[in-house]
């Protein structure tokens, strides 16, 4: 699997970082430019992008929505994963305000490099982020392996259960392959796993439900939370998947081979909820 390596530093301070997403400073900020696709990474002032990590997602710590204002998801394993990305890659003493924004952290950058072979419609990065010397030279196409993956944060996350795996259509098979053999021994006993209810289901009964209490799929929640905004106070799930039908939200069934949305894999019985499949089955198109 071809990608570019780009080398540079991540820093913190000022940041949201979270379970999934981190702000990268590369050495070259002209190096961004050489990602192919449509979408173009949007950098501040300094070269720095927001990176999200590859194939992963963390419970949303700092979601924003109409109506609703900053909402999250039971904090626990979201704030875990953030913290676990941190240490990871050697932050110490770090102090956040009470909206996640970084306030202190020890170094102030640390140095790293990511492997990417796109940005999303958002205009982040999205990567595998590594820590320490990188391989090759920053700018250059490297053949990204199985092994390699083992080294990455993306990884390492899955392997304590502290992510949930949401695969798009750009990631190789073998790679893919083998972050799901980490999520599924993460399953038996691990992290954000223990109180999952994503394929179990659970009883909707106001937004504090997925607040607090109810862990689930991250882009099932934000799916929902996009529902509810519209839907004019009313808690029903009556229309969730009417709302959801025309998304383009498209992706492969991979036990089938289906081709389909989202919605087709959402079951609503009442104010039941649940996935179908698991999230390892499923494959998103890119938008």
């Amino acid at each position: 699997m071809p990608m570019l390596l780009i080398a540079g530093d991540y820093q913190v301070i000022g940041a949201q970082p979270d379970g999934d997403s981190l702000r990268f400073y590369p050495r070259n900020p002209k190096h961004w430019d050489l990602l192919p696709g449509s979408h173009r990474v949007r950098t501040n002032a300094k070269g720095g992008a927001q990176t999200r990590l590859e194939g992963i997602d963390a419970l949303e710590t700092h979601y924003p929505v109409q109506g609703f204002g900053i909402v999250h998801q039971p904090l626990t394993f979201g704030r875990q994963a953030a913290q676990e990305a941190l240490d990871w890659l050697g932050f110490t003493d770090v102090v956040r305000k009470p909206n996640e924004t970084v306030t202190a952290a020890k170094p102030q950058q640390i140095p790293g490099y990511i492997l990417s072979r796109t940005a999303d419609k958002y205009g982040r990065c999205v990567a595998f982020i590594f820590k320490g010397k990188a391989p090759a030279d920053s700018g250059t196409l490297i053949r990204f392996t199985v092994a390699d993956l083992h080294k990455s944060l993306n990884y390492h996350l899955l392997d304590l259960g502290l992510a949930y795996p949401t695969y798009y259509t750009k990631l190789y098979p073998d790679i893919r392959q083998e972050m799901t053999k980490a999520v599924q021994a993460a399953r038996e006993c691990k992290g954000l796993w223990t109180d999952d209810v994503t394929n179990s289901g659970f009883v909707f009964n106001d937004p504090k439900t997925v607040f607090d209490t109810a862990v689930i799929l991250p882009k099932l929640f934000r799916r929902l939370m996009d529902y509810l905004a519209i839907n004019d106070g009313d808690n029903s799930l009556g229309g969730f998947k009417a709302y959801l039908a025309p998304l383009n939200d498209r992706m492969f069934i991979l036990s089938t081979g289906h081709s389909t949305g989202f919605d087709f894999v959402v079951e609503v019985q009442g104010q039941n909820l649940k996935l179908t499949r698991p999230p390892e089955d499923l494959v998103f198109i890119e938008g």
